[in-house]
């Protein structure tokens, strides 16, 4: 199975999402055609109430374990209660930084 639809799979399961895009932007880094190895979620969530965006992190982090240990290098993570999304970022997502490459630095 695709990285992206474990990741999906896996979201999809522990939080129940309101709203959910799991986006493969490896092809905007220095890898190989076809990998899967960097990766923004943005996952809108009831579960997410009241806590503090680390703790959001931290829980997505630790579902994704296996993954994180040896699949994925990069993944950026947009998490939002379901008043967040609809006051601030339904129709602004934020865009991922921009790849500098393994030792390159921002000027």
């Amino acid at each position: 199975m695709k990285i992206e639809a474990v990741i999906e799979e896996k979201l999809l399961s522990a939080f129940s999402p309101i709203h959910l895009d799991v986006i493969n932007e490896s092809h905007q880094h220095n890898v190989a055609p076809g990998s899967e190895s960097h990766f923004k979620v943005i996952i809108v969530s009831k579960d997410f109430e009241g806590e503090r965006l680390i703790k959001r992190h931290r829980a997505i982090n630790s579902l994704l374990a296996e993954e994180l240990a040896d699949k994925i290098h990069a993944l950026a993570l947009h998490t939002y209660t379901e008043k967040e999304w609809k006051t601030y970022y339904a129709e602004n997502t934020p865009l991922s930084p921009k790849c500098l490459g393994g030792g390159k630095k921002a000027g």
